[in-house]
């Protein structure tokens, strides 16, 4: 929780661009149908997720690939090259047994890179020559392997379920959701079905998603996100060449620059040590702490709770465990439209540094707080804002535009 408190807002932004990937699988790649390849013929949306899910396993993976980013404005990117915050072209690599995976997207100053083993990750960022390094979530290393295709289930066909079944589980998502049929399409030279997907309510600023899937190898090969009233995606990785079998053990076998500087990165979950191994997070490792009372008990602060924030309900109160340190997650409002606040204390190194040193060219603007001058970073998904006021770090985050962020920001 240090590092997000301290970390500058280009390196933040190049990271959440990443543990996007990351959190996904790395195996979704977003792509522009209507390559002039082959087309599937026109099935119901049930019929053809049975059909991938059925699919055979696949042996490896190799493409090229196009990475194309709008979160932020060019404007606000200034000098920043870093492939991840600025796309660029690149290649994919998944292995044999679908526990490595290899990103890399090239860049002009270096190529970005991104490896993940089945139970760790890092990430390689030359914009600042800096190398993040963390353990996945226990829940996703235990499928990095099953999320690389859905055909992942075909050595056991008892568990796919029928195409009721399906149509039942589609049924029940578009009492929330707003889905599509499967549209056939072609990704890459590849015949895929692709279905969109947007909120029906409580969605923030997210417009929608978009997926697209192999329907001979059941490979996820599309996943694009969309804004509120924007008709073209915020984030698109683009397969133009793909191309399916063993890969060699070589291609992973990459590290990063030797004078690169290390970032640990705690993921909650993510299985790391923790420095109270002993103490209260301990105990709430084991029985998660909730509720105002129990969580201002088990921090180090005053906790700052209001039973609303910028005219939003107060939802949850969370004890977290994040690198050791006791803070608190405070939610407001429901789905994506909520508002989430992270509290903890701030030390006396975080007090020091300037939050808008070591930006490396992105100009993103100040507001003041309170009296407090904090950090906004204004993404076409959402805002985020941070700030310390009487040695307590705040982050304000949400998919909600800066008028919001700033009105839940004075509201602590």
């Amino acid at each position: 929780m240090a590092f997000l408190r301290t970390v500058s807002t280009p390196r933040l932004l190049a990271l959440i661009v990443a543990g996007v990937i990351v959190a996904g699988g790395g195996t979704a790649i977003a792509v522009a149908a209507g390559s002039g390849g082959p087309v599937p013929v026109a099935e119901p949306l049930a019929q053809a997720v049975h059909g991938a899910l059925g699919a055979p396993p696949i042996t490896g993976i190799s493409a090229r690939i196009s990475f194309t980013n709008h979160l932020i404005s060019s404007d606000d990117l200034g000098q920043v090259s870093s492939p991840l915050l600025a796309g660029a072209s690149g290649r994919l690599w998944l292995s044999t047994d679908h526990q490595l995976l290899r990103l890399e997207l090239q860049g002009d100053n270096g190529d970005a890179q991104i490896v993940v083993d089945g139970q760790s990750f890092w990430v390689y960022d030359p914009s600042s020559n800096t190398v993040y390094r963390g353990q996945l979530p226990a829940e996703k290393a235990g499928h990095v392997q099953s999320a690389a295709r859905s055909g992942s289930t075909a050595s056991a066909p008892d568990t796919i379920p029928s195409i009721a079944q399906i149509q039942n589980e589609i049924t029940n998502l578009g009492t929330h959701l707003d889905l599509s049929g499967a549209i056939p399409g072609d990704v890459a030279g590849q015949p895929t079905y692709s279905v969109r997907v947007s909120p029906q309510h409580d969605g923030g600023l997210l417009g929608a998603a978009e997926i697209a899937v192999d329907a001979i190898h059941g490979v996820p090969l599309q996943f694009s996100v969309y804004a509120t009233g924007d008709s073209s995606p915020v984030l698109e990785l683009t397969a133009t060449d793909i191309s399916y079998g063993p890969v060699a053990a070589s291609y992973f076998a990459v590290s990063p620059p030797a004078g690169a500087k290390v970032v640990s990165v705690t993921v909650p979950g993510g299985g790391s040590k923790s420095k109270l191994a002993h103490g209260k997070l301990s105990r709430a490792k084991r029985h998660t702490v909730t509720g105002p009372a129990a969580v201002a008990a088990g921090v180090h602060f005053a906790l700052a709770d209001p039973a609303t924030l910028a005219g939003l309900p107060r939802r949850s109160v969370r004890l977290l465990d994040w690198g050791g340190s006791p803070a608190a997650l405070v939610t407001y409002g429901q789905n994506l439209g909520g508002i989430a606040v992270i509290e903890q204390t701030a030390s006396s190194t975080a007090n020091a540094s300037s939050a808008h040193s070591g930006h490396q060219g992105l100009e993103l603007p100040t507001v003041q707080i309170n009296g407090v001058t904090a950090d906004e970073l204004d993404t076409a998904l959402g805002t985020m804002i941070r700030f310390t006021r009487s040695g307590v770090a705040y982050t304000v985050l949400g998919s909600v535009p800066p008028v919001a962020a700033e009105a839940a920001a004075r509201g602590l």
